[in-house]
């Protein structure tokens, strides 16, 4: 679904924060990237939303080269994103925010009733602005919001980021649910390595913009990879 090729990425200044970063994301599976602060993790998401540049390297998505596609370009190709931070839109009410998430698609195309199986909370807060939602709700918010296009690649920036332990499990429940459709892939960027480990098909642990360790989710315990991202 994904395949990321040797990308290279430099900041003003020269400072090289992406070294020859490769990876793949596989329909099915849910791929964590790990990695202490400040080691380029969200640099690479935005590098694969097309939010900044790559110097060198190819993005290939679902056979196709998409490192020069704009933003919206690679929305419409089918990737939804989950930026740090969750960014609604804290004045639009709920479904305004979801409708968002459809802003490519056919006026008066409708809102998936899938969302709101897997967030009930949100059918009952359709109309409350998205800034009265606490942080866990605004989470679910912006996670609807990227599945409302149903892509087929899932890009999640840390999302339990100050989101309370009861939300963050039922998180997982939807990013595990969905990983086990099989049509679509999911890269999740995570500091929590409990809730890491739980969900991980796939990791990656990522040092000053490269990645030192890679292997398979069940053998995360067994390779040290809690002492490879403890602070």
């Amino acid at each position: 679904m994904l395949t990321v090729k040797n990308i290279n990425q430099y900041y003003g200044g020269g400072s090289h924060i992406l070294r020859d970063v490769s990876l793949e994301a596989h329909p099915g599976k849910v791929t964590v990237l790990l990695g202490r602060n400040g080691v380029g993790k969200t640099t690479l998401l935005k590098s694969l939303m097309g939010l900044v540049p790559i110097k060198t390297g190819t993005i290939e998505f679902n056979g196709q080269q998409i490192q020069k596609y704009t933003p919206y370009e690679r929305a419409r190709a089918g990737i939804g994103f989950v930026p740090q931070g969750r960014e609604i839109f804290a004045r639009l009410t709920v479904e305004e925010n979801l409708r968002m998430g459809l802003a490519y698609k056919s006026a008066g195309t409708p809102i998936p009733a899938e969302l709101f199986e897997l967030f009930p909370v949100l059918k009952q807060m359709l109309n409350r602005r998205g800034g009265d939602l606490s942080g866990g709700q605004q989470q679910q918010l912006a996670i609807a919001r990227a599945l409302a296009a149903k892509p087929r690649l899932l890009i999640l920036d840390e999302p339990t980021e100050g989101i309370q332990p009861s939300i963050i499990k039922d998180i997982g429940r939807v990013i595990r649910m969905l990983a086990d459709r099989g049509d679509m892939a999911i890269l999740l960027v995570e500091q929590y390595y409990d809730f890491a480990e739980e969900l991980a098909d796939d990791y990656l642990v990522m040092e000053r913009g490269e990645f030192i360790a890679r292997g398979q989710g069940k053998d995360m315990q067994a390779d040290g990879v809690r002492q490879l991202v403890a602070i």
